[in-house]
């Protein structure tokens, strides 16, 4: 946005009318990438709503006299399901490939559990510390999560058990000098990078071979899922994984099709079984 002011000689940020940001947004709408496509409606997006902020943040700290963004109509964003979800027979399939007969198997096993119980985000598994496990309770404190709220997880016991036994077993020798407390480590005693897990797990869904294709993220949407379609209100799931809004939430109906197949099945006169319609054995 920078670079286009400047290439219209727009100095100052009291320059901004409502009407340039509408010729920025038609510039993005209209520029072309190299291969001759045009910009993604989310890139659009992603573009503008920085701008926006910025300029409501100038508005309130007076540098400007009011915000020309404040009514600027954003690109509409299309309801994206998730690409993958696991069923239940293939979460299980991923979850048993690591070796836990070894300290590192063991730590994965642990990993790949919690990331199914609980949904949650592979930024918050990472900075997890053993004092926020509340193995009594059966639940997880996250702090500071996606906007910076807390929130507390129920995790399940089986999930829990693995836990547990990676801590007494498996963390001990993996500490490398001072410990800091973080409840997943790596071979070298420190926190995971997002790359360094998203490979790891990225790395058991292919080793599982179940023809779908997924990391972290994979997990939460198989757990949001699986828990709707087993009688899971949507508004535990939602503070569950720690949405700010219902209809971020509400994407999981769409995916969530046990229910529906089944009233499908009991209802459509194409799925009854009746003498004749069958297609034939062989042909």
């Amino acid at each position: 946005f920078l670079i286009w002011c400047d290439e219209r000689g727009l100095m100052r940020p009291g320059e901004i009318t409502r009407s340039l940001l509408e010729r920025y947004q038609g510039h993005l709408f209209h520029y072309r990438k190299a291969n001759g496509e045009p910009l993604a409606v989310s890139t659009q997006h992603l573009r503008l709503v920085p701008v926006g902020l910025w300029f409501r943040w100038m508005a309130k700290q007076g540098v400007i006299p009011w915000n020309p963004a404040s009514e600027l109509e954003l690109p509409k964003l299309g309801l994206r399901l998730p690409k993958a979800v696991l069923t239940a027979r293939e979460a299980e399939a991923v979850i048993a490939v690591p070796d836990t007969r070894t300290a590192i198997g063991l730590r994965d096993r642990a990993i790949l559990e919690t990331f199914y119980s609980t949904g949650i985000r592979r930024a918050e598994l990472i900075h997890l510390h053993l004092q926020e496990v509340d193995i009594e309770r059966g639940c997880v404190l996250v702090r500071e999560g996606k906007g910076g709220k807390d929130r507390v997880i129920p995790i399940g016991e089986r999930a829990l058990a693995w836990v547990a036994a990676y801590i007494e077993k498996a963390r001990p020798r993996l500490v490398r000098g001072l410990d800091d407390g973080t409840l997943f480590l790596t071979n070298r005693g420190g926190a995971f990078s997002v790359e360094r897990l998203t490979s790891l797990v990225m790395d058991y869904v292919n080793r599982a071979d179940i023809g779908k294709k997924g990391s972290c993220h994979l997990f939460r949407h198989t757990a949001a899922t699986l828990l709707l379609e087993g009688g899971m209100d949507i508004r535990y799931i939602q503070a569950m994984l720690g949405h700010a809004e219902l209809n971020t939430t509400q994407i999981y109906t769409l995916v969530s099709v046990g229910k529906l197949k089944a009233m499908h099945t009991a209802t459509h006169p194409g799925t009854l079984a009746q003498a004749g319609q069958h297609p034939p054995e062989e042909t």
